[in-house]
């Protein structure tokens, strides 16, 4: 048996086309199988469909895909953006203000790229020249680093002489020297915290403060947010990255209009 549709009923398939691909991928990814289908099938009764019409689309859908799999990556792809765009609006400004001190270039630039690092990552110790990079040709680049020790108790201790290094204004040093080391063991973690010159008592006092640990905590929950698992992890504009993806891919990101 066929049936016809009018114009108007061809303008809402191919509406509800668009629909059922995009909407079927978000509540597949946000919610599993069943709500897609769920979902895919509410939409298609709430266009007044009868049921004849609506097993019909199922084959107009089917049909489309085989002929068109390029729809496929492309939902995929804005199924990601809008998942990132409601994870930084979820996420608020509280992640690019900086714990003060934790600051590399400009600490009042207007151009902002956050670095969740750990310092026993052998990853974020070669984004290091990247960074620095980027900082030395734009002066207004703001990169604010959270602290986000997950590999080990020595990341962990080294976020927090980090964060003590904040408090001094001698962020940047002890970061640069923490590197430098290798991996972040007790003795490596005093070493570079005398080469950045800290005042040892102070920091040691800082580094089991109240705030030190609540900043670690507070970066943990953002990466939670953000669905970041691993170091580095960057925000640069409206894009979240993962691993030491290098300077063209962070330039890029941050001045999308020199693309």
């Amino acid at each position: 048996m066929t049936f016809r549709l009018s114009p108007l009923r061809i303008v809402l398939v191919a509406a509800l086309l668009a629909v059922v691909v995009l909407g079927a991928f978000w509540a597949l990814r946000a919610n599993g199988p069943e709500d897609a289908d769920a979902d895919a099938k509410a939409a298609i009764a709430a266009a007044g469909f009868s049921a004849e019409q609506e097993e019909a689309i199922g084959l107009i859908v089917r049909q489309y895909i085989l002929e068109h799999p390029e729809v496929l990556p492309e939902a995929i792809a804005e199924l990601q953006r809008r998942q990132t765009t409601e994870q930084l609006a979820n996420a608020g400004d509280g992640l690019t203000r900086a714990f003060p001190g934790a600051v590399l270039g400009n600490p009042k630039g207007s151009k902002v790229l956050v670095e969740f690092s750990d310092y026993a990552c052998g990853y974020c110790r070669q984004s290091v020249e990247d960074v620095k990079a980027l900082v030395a040709a734009d002066s207004d680049l703001q990169v604010v680093i959270r602290e986000f020790p997950i590999l080990s108790q020595g990341s962990v201790e080294a976020a927090k002489m980090a964060l003590a290094a904040a408090k001094q204004g001698k962020f940047e040093a002890f970061h640069e020297a923490m590197y430098a080391q290798g991996r972040p063991t007790d003795d490596a973690i005093e070493l570079a915290a005398k080469q950045a010159g800290l005042d040892m008592t102070r920091a040691r006092a800082d580094a089991g403060s109240e705030d030190v640990a609540k900043e670690i905590e507070a970066n943990r929950e953002f990466a939670q947010q953000l669905q970041i698992s691993g170091t580095p992890a960057w925000i640069a504009g409206d894009q979240v990255m993962e691993g030491a993806v290098g300077q063209s891919a962070l330039r890029v990101a941050l001045y999308p209009e020199k693309r």
